[in-house]
């Protein structure tokens, strides 16, 4: 499950330290590749040579080697791991992760991270229980990160209670079971729309609207690296993904996304609509720039878009699933569960564009999924990626 698999392993200074031998020997024995960061104060807790010896590769500490003049990149490490385990989390460590702090490689590193990012604290349990530690604690969970949560038993100071890192076999099966779900769409195709549309007025103006896109990216993105054959029929947006597994098809308008749509359907397991399409469009496009005129308006007449997702529900077959998203400001899963129903949905993933951390140009979401069933699973504030994950995991279940 683990062969091949990029692990970080950033470890701060916690007497938990001394099982992270344990957990790097397991990690290499499942066959992943091992990269160890130390803080400076965890070199008082483990030594390198161990690490290094059973990770077999170089453990990472500075930046910068004074004696070769050789840089480290925490970009680099950000970008290419699979995913970036900090363990233990002291409490320092945490409040540096929550606030942005990047005084060592290892916060640099998380700052310039892309991969999934697990964390697990260990210190005494009065610092524990701390309201700074439960802050910084719940900080890092809305961003979206995985907290393997310590333990209770005995500690080092000599007192009983939570705060104990949780034990390395657990922490494998936690890691193992993750890339084990990433592989629920292997062999499925998937169909995802992303972005707004802009409706032409004239050659340099357009009906639009606030979506960036990046809901759909982050579908894309998580479709292809849970095993799907992934396309991508997105408007104008700022970021385009570049994964060779994912197919991207650029339109402009609703008409355009709506043909991309009928054509590419037939052939995929299942569609997700992300995309904000315009609900209208002008009646004509004029040819040249409308010209701004002394006390004359103009006058832009509009006309409804034919309805995308209405069309696919139409031709949805028994063996394919269709989502839809519900972006709403009022009445908020009246108006869902009529869209659900309407437009032969198995499910539809609903947004209050009001709340905090939702809606456009942010980089978490908060959604509730309502099924066709009548069923409803909502799921707390969390980062794209990871909402992405949710909704394709009740995706694989539907299918």
């Amino acid at each position: 499950m683990l062969k091949g698999k990029k692990i970080l392993l950033g470890i701060s200074g916690s007497i938990a330290a001394y099982k992270m031998p344990f957990l790097v020997r397991l990690l290499k024995k499942e066959g992943a590749e091992v990269t160890v960061i130390l803080t400076p104060t965890a070199f008082d807790f483990v030594t390198p040579l161990t690490l290094s010896t059973l990770s077999e590769n170089e453990v990472l500490s500075d930046p910068y080697d004074k004696k070769s003049g050789r840089w480290t990149s925490h970009v680099n490490l950000g970008i290419t791991s699979n995913l970036y385990l900090i363990a233990p989390a002291s409490a320092a460590t945490l409040s540096k992760l929550a606030h942005g702090l990047a005084d060592n490689l290892l916060t640099t590193t998380y700052l310039a991270s892309r991969c999934p990012v697990f964390i697990a604290p260990a210190m005494d349990v009065d610092m524990f229980r701390h309201p700074a530690t439960q802050e910084n604690i719940e900080i890092l969970r809305k961003r979206g990160h995985l907290i393997i949560d310590p333990g209770e038993g005995d500690l080092a100071s000599g007192l009983k209670g939570a705060g104990r890192l949780e034990d390395p076999e657990n922490i494998l099966k936690i890691i193992k079971d993750f890339f084990l779900t990433a592989q629920r769409l292997n062999g499925k195709k998937i169909l995802i729309t992303a972005g707004p549309t802009y409706e032409p007025i004239d050659p340099v103006r357009f009906i639009g609207n606030y979506s960036s896109g990046k809901m759909g990216v982050a579908l894309a993105e998580e479709a292809a690296s849970m095993g799907a054959e992934t396309t991508l029929i997105c408007g104008p947006m700022a970021y385009y993904p570049e994964s060779k597994w994912i197919k991207v098809i650029k339109v402009q308008t609703a008409q355009q996304m709506l043909e991309a749509c009928l054509e590419h359907f037939p052939q995929n397991d299942v569609a997700i609509k992300a995309a904000a399409v315009a609900d209208f469009t002008p009646e004509t496009v004029e040819e040249e720039k409308i010209k701004k005129q002394k006390n004359t308006t103009p006058e832009i007449k509009l006309k409804s878009t034919v309805d995308i997702l209405a069309q696919l529900g139409k031709q949805k077959r028994a063996d394919q699933v269709l989502i839809g998203f519900a972006l709403e400001t009022e009445h908020v899963f009246e108006n869902a569960e009529k869209k659900l129903r309407e437009k032969n949905l198995d499910f539809i993933v609903v947004n209050d564009a009001k709340k905090s951390g939702a809606g456009f140009n942010v980089d978490t979401n908060i959604i509730t999924i309502l099924y066709s069933d009548g069923k409803k699973q909502s799921f707390e504030q969390k980062q794209k990626r990871l909402v992405a994950r949710d909704i394709l995991l009740a995706a694989a279940k539907v299918l």
